[in-house]
């Protein structure tokens, strides 16, 4: 007999290894949706079900690259070897260039 398994998620999930900037931890999307990021980090997880976190991803466009600022919720996490996997429900997030490209288009604009 084969158990079925019904998909829970709403929204389609995006692969792809993005940089995940977790503070000062330097973290990589497996898979992200308009609703929730999976990444992974090096070394033990001290995250727990529940914690909010800060988070950027950057990303990289056809207008150059932008970076994804979220705050989100931990659904859970996983142990994988050295590593850990986190999955993390949006609560909030917004799109921004980068500090560096925001300074350069303004110089640009004023000189």
């Amino acid at each position: 007999m084969t158990a079925q398994v019904t998909e829970m998620r709403k929204d389609r999930r995006y692969r792809g290894a993005y940089p995940v900037f977790l503070g000062n931890t330097l973290c990589a999307t497996r898979d992200m949706s308009t609703s929730g990021v999976y990444f992974w980090k090096e070394g033990l997880c001290t995250y727990a079900r529940g914690d909010t976190l800060r988070f950027a991803i950057e990303l990289e466009t056809a207008k150059g690259r932008i970076l994804w600022k979220c705050r989100g919720a931990v659904i859970r996490t996983e142990p994988i070897g050295d590593m850990a996997g986190v999955a993390v429900k949006l609560i909030e997030s917004n799109m921004e260039a980068p500090w560096e490209d925001t300074i350069r288009s303004e110089m640009r604009k004023a000189g």
